[in-house]
């Protein structure tokens, strides 16, 4: 990294931020009581406000959202006249999944043999919020920062339930911004500096189907009874062709990716695909993970194999989650995906379809200004390396709902969650090498910026 006073601010500050973040991963802030008492979540939203109010931030609160979680915020007055940045990331993480796959406790952040520091939620974002303080800090090191900042830092972003966006839409005055920088993506590979240019959308729903008052011996009534879990199979089953590529019905699937491409290679090596394992679906990687809908099952409740009896069973449930691409409306998906499961489910079975979570995709101008500054920025941080542009399969709700309330902003976004990451798996990990570059390309970002404003 080329010698800078930012970069060595941000260098030196790298042990407390390891430190911060190992406390910060500590929390099981699930936001699913389900999972993890809300307890965790509360008290991962107090130690953001905390860090807030210690680099001094104004106007520091803990936002009781629609849906039950809490958002931090707080802002920090720049320079009279100077633009508005509001920095973004979230508290909350995916569940840890089956604990006993993890090489290292999920909640404690752990240094391994490859550098790497592992553990829920340090990329995806809990790392993001340290990406932001590092880089703030540096500023403040250095002549101060030049912009007023807002933060917000989300507590239910990986539940989809909407909570921010709700709360955003009741007070848009909050959140105006000139540039939001979302840091809840990630490069595109390690060591290349990337922005995310689109994001699918999503929709979450549960599907229930019974077909008996309660379940039979299979011996008894096999062969004629309906079995729930069958239905259920053959449901699930219709939403993939013979390929493996998602078929819902009215849906299209045949979008093409212009722009980054993903090499088959790399992204078998990257998903760690087993040897052997054909990939699913048809087109290029591209076209599959940033351009078309990708419906997955992700998870099915019927009785456990550990103490199964002979009987069939009456009642099976499923959770899907389908991801849809920009330029498809999600809402509009959810209808065709409600419908797929009513026409599909066999034998006149009894199906229930609950929504539980659902956010619209996001297309990025990066033709804007900010963008320029960001890419001088990169370069800065990234020596040798030009800014990249490229798709990002996952979801984000909250960026459509930004660019709604505040039209004129311009919305970046970057993170820590490149593919080795393994973010929403076992055994997630951030690099810090690219937590440490991150945060000196937002700083100089932030400087950029500011400057092309005055111009």
């Amino acid at each position: 990294m080329t010698a800078n006073p930012i970069a060595e601010t941000v260098a030196s500050l790298m042990p407390a931020a390891k430190a911060e973040l190992t406390e910060l991963v500590a929390f099981h802030s699930v936001a699913d009581e389900a999972v993890a008492p809300r307890s965790e979540c509360e008290a991962a939203a107090h130690w953001v406000a905390g860090a807030l109010r210690a680099e001094g931030f104004e106007d520091v609160a803990l936002l009781d959202t629609p849906d039950g979680s809490q958002s931090v915020y707080g802002v920090l007055p720049g320079p009279a006249g100077a633009p508005t940045v509001l920095l973004y990331a979230h508290y909350d993480v995916q569940p840890m999944l089956v604990e006993a796959a993890w090489l290292t406790p999920p909640f404690q952040l752990t240094e391994r043999e490859d550098g790497r520091w592992y553990g829920r939620g340090t990329a995806d974002c809990k790392g993001g919020v340290i990406m932001h303080l590092l880089a703030l800090r540096a500023l403040k090191a250095n002549g101060g920062v030049p912009v007023t900042v807002k933060v917000i830092v989300e507590g239910s972003e990986e539940q989809g339930t909407g909570g921010l966006e709700r709360y955003a839409e009741a007070h848009p005055e909050l959140l105006t911004a000139d540039a939001i920088v979302i840091g809840d993506s990630g490069n595109f590979r390690v060591g290349l500096p990337t922005v995310t240019a689109t994001l699918r959308g999503m929709t979450m729903v549960r599907v229930t189907i019974d077909t008996l008052e309660g379940n039979l011996h299979s011996g008894q009534f096999g062969g004629a009874a309906p079995d729930a879990l069958a239905a259920l199979i053959r449901v699930l089953d219709s939403l993939r062709a013979e390929d493996g590529s998602t078929v819902i019905d009215g849906l299209p699937t045949d979008a093409e990716w212009e722009g980054l491409q993903y090499p088959e290679a790399d992204f078998r090596k990257d998903a760690k695909v087993l040897d052997g394992v054909d990939l699913p679906g048809a087109g290029t990687v591209a076209d599959r993970i940033w351009a078309r809908p990708a419906v997955t099952v992700i998870g099915i409740d019927a009785h456990p194999v550990a103490g199964a009896t002979p009987s069939i069973p009456s009642t099976a449930r499923a959770q899907i989650s389908l991801r849809v691409p920009p330029g498809q409306d999600a809402a509009k998906a959810t209808e065709l995906l409600f419908a797929h499961i009513e026409k599909h489910t066999p034998w006149n079975a009894r199906v229930s379809i609950e929504q539980v979570g659902q956010g619209q995709a996001f297309q990025a101008d990066i033709s804007s200004p900010a963008y320029a500054s960001m890419a001088e920025a990169m370069r800065v941080a990234y020596p040798g390396e030009e800014m990249q542009a490229s798709g990002m399969g996952g979801s984000i709700p909250l960026c459509n709902t930004l660019a709604a309330l505040y039209p004129e902003a311009e919305i970046l976004l970057i993170g820590l969650s490149e593919p080795e990451a393994q973010i929403h798996a076992v055994n997630e990990s951030v690099s810090p090498q690219e937590l440490e570059r991150l945060s000196v390309a937002e700083a100089h970002f932030l400087v950029n910026y500011a400057r092309s404003k005055q111009a």
